[in-house]
């Protein structure tokens, strides 16, 4: 028996296997791109991307990685109805390596001082808890918010046992010693308890005379006690705007908490039990005074009051309950239908206000009907969404135009003061780098035109792809001094050695090409070909990765790939067979011998 110590962690079938992700590059719809500026603080570098989100979440990662400072994500809930021809600890192993896939990645995504919402029901609550465990760390587990959506009415409230009306929403932060969340407040109803009143509040404390609230407010009308009752019994909503309109002087009377207060607020209680007949008063620098009678502490209302969605009103510090977001029109929030899945945007907002400021880069993976980007958006936040449903093209694209032409009244669009602006990018997942001939050979997409290959062989070997119309061999960057020339073209040695010399000393060089002839020996290029360089990389050929497994594409088989590479860093060629002319470097443009793409 060994002492090695393992890892508490949760363990399922196939835990093991792990996808290995194509980058893809995105290519931009400009036709479904929208903008609309209303002000100078109008945002326009928001991105919808269509397609497989872990595809996506893949692409993302160059460019993005530790940006987002906020995610939220919405993902299937795992009812079983996705899984009908799968045993249930199969179901569970799927749906756990799936979701476990895309967790990981947006752990990279998100900035150090960023949090993650995950919005779940009870069917894989318990495993998801251990699972984000296990990728976040259990310290940076923050909360777990308890979400009401729904009443027990209609036909749910018929079956026996519990009525369901609540979902999960699991908060988590990528590195709590670094995670500062804004203090927020919701309202609330009048709290009753206050229900007492000082008369004369403008006076010195010692001659306070506290009276009912209700004696408070018939001296403040000129009416007799049994009048105010009556009225405020007919219409409650006049002590409530009294209360409202005098927080200063409404107030209830409270037994502090003796060992808990300081040596003087002890003092204090001593002395006003001694007398109560008297107030007394305790000053104190960075808090509110104290007011104590007869050994009970004096609190006002004034204290409760909290501006919320610029309003004053009675509010208390936001708890791990949240009951109160139910929304009556939450089907027409957005204009777009999306019967059982959509989520209020007051909850959105909720949490972006938690956990973001204005321009900070938001992240939904799950977009669904949009939600996320629509209150974003209205908020001041950049969002990237992903979808791959067709509702990416029948409701989020009409939403978001929507919100940014104004026209959306819905949601929180008054809350916030949105009147519109900004706009939005929106991307497609290119198609994957390589596919195979009529003979079984890999070769480089017949869609790729030049500059595509380009930034995609920069984004498969970590370069920044940044073309310089004057430098034709120059098609990004991964330092000041290091670059990146993609070409399909076989090269000579006599243009390598002139290419070297352009580079010169003191900088670096990968060149992907189509073939070189010869051994390169030049200090300062390094030399691969394309495709058979990068062929054991990725699953080439795999376009959906998605939730819904039973209609995964079948994976292209990395050990196919390897068979079928004959180098992976291009330092093996074949010899022999006639040769192609070469072209002059002179004449070599940007993107000189890469083929166009056409068919």
């Amino acid at each position: 028996m060994t002492n090695r110590l393992k890892r508490l962690e949760l363990t399922w079938i196939g835990k093991e296997d792990r996808p290995r992700l194509e980058p893809r590059i995105l290519l931009e719809e400009q036709e479904l791109s929208y903008a609309k500026r209303i002000s100078n603080e109008d945002i326009f570098d928001n991105r919808l991307i269509y397609g497989d989100n872990l595809l996506a979440l893949k692409a993302l990662e160059q460019e993005f990685t530790g940006k987002f400072r906020c995610v939220y994500i919405d993902p299937p809930f795992n009812t079983g109805q996705a899984f009908e021809e799968y045993n249930d600890g199969i179901e569970h192993s799927i749906w756990l390596t799936l979701l476990r896939d895309r967790l990981q990645i947006l752990h990279s995504l998100l900035a150090d001082d960023g949090t993650l919402y995950v919005h779940i029901d009870d069917n894989e609550l318990g495993y998801l808890i251990v699972l984000l465990d296990e990728i976040w760390g259990r310290a940076n587990r923050a909360s777990i918010i308890t979400f009401k959506q729904g009443a027990p009415t209609g036909h749910k409230a018929i079956n026996p046992g519990c009525v369901t009306t609540t979902n999960f929403v699991l908060i988590y932060a990528k590195d709590k010693s670094k995670w500062s969340p804004n203090r927020l407040f919701v309202a609330r109803d009048r709290d009753k308890r206050y229900s007492q009143f000082v008369l004369n509040r403008n006076e010195p404390y010692d001659k306070w005379e506290i009276v009912p609230l209700i004696e408070g407010y018939a001296a403040a009308e000129g009416i007799d006690v049994r009048e105010a009752r009556a009225q405020t019994k007919a219409e409650p909503e006049l002590l409530d705007a009294f209360v409202m309109k005098n927080v200063q002087s409404v107030c209830r009377l409270a037994r502090p908490d003796y060992k808990a207060v300081s040596e003087a607020a002890r003092n204090m209680i001593d002395r006003s039990k001694a007398k109560p007949e008297r107030i007394f008063h305790l000053t104190r620098e960075d808090h509110s005074d104290f007011f104590f009678i007869r050994g009970e502490r004096i609190l006002f209302y004034e204290n409760k009051i909290k501006v919320i969605d610029g309003q004053e009103m009675s509010g208390e510090p936001l708890t791990t309950l949240w009951d109160d977001l139910l929304s009556n029109n939450l089907h027409k929030e957005g204009g777009v239908a999306f019967p059982k899945n959509k989520k209020p945007e007051a909850l959105l907002k909720r949490a972006l206000e938690l956990s973001t400021k204005p321009g900070d880069w938001v992240l939904d993976s799950f977009a669904g009907s949009g939600t996320t980007g629509a209150v974003a958006q209205k908020m001041g936040r950049r969002w990237v969404m992903i979808e791959l449903g067709e509702h990416c093209h029948s409701l989020i694209l009409p939403r978001i135009r929507s919100v940014i032409d104004g026209t959306d009244a819905s949601g929180v669009t008054s809350d916030v003061g949105w009147k519109g602006g900004g706009g939005f990018r929106f991307f497609k997942l290119a198609p994957s780098l390589l596919e195979k001939d009529k003979w079984g050979n890999w070769i480089v997409s017949k869609q790729y035109k030049p500059e595509m290959l380009a930034e995609a062989m920069c984004k498969l070997e970590g370069f920044r792809y940044a073309p310089d119309r004057e430098v034709f061999w120059n098609h990004g960057h991964s330092t000041e001094r290091d670059f990146i020339y993609v070409t399909t073209q076989n090269l000579s040695p006599d243009q390598l050695r002139f290419i070297s010399e352009q580079v010169g000393p003191e900088r670096t060089l990968l060149i992907c090409c189509g073939a070189f002839r010869g051994k390169p020996d030049f200090p300062n290029l390094t030399v691969k070909k394309i495709p058979q360089a990068v062929l054991s990389r990725c699953e080439w050929g795999k376009v959906d990765y998605s939730l819904n497994v039973t209609e995964q594409a079948p994976v292209v088989a990395v050990e196919e790939a390897k068979a079928d590479a004959s180098t992976a860093d291009g330092t093996k060629t074949k010899t022999g067979g006639r040769r192609k002319k070469a072209t002059p470097v002179q004449a070599l443009p940007l993107f000189a011998g890469i083929d166009n793409g056409s068919k």
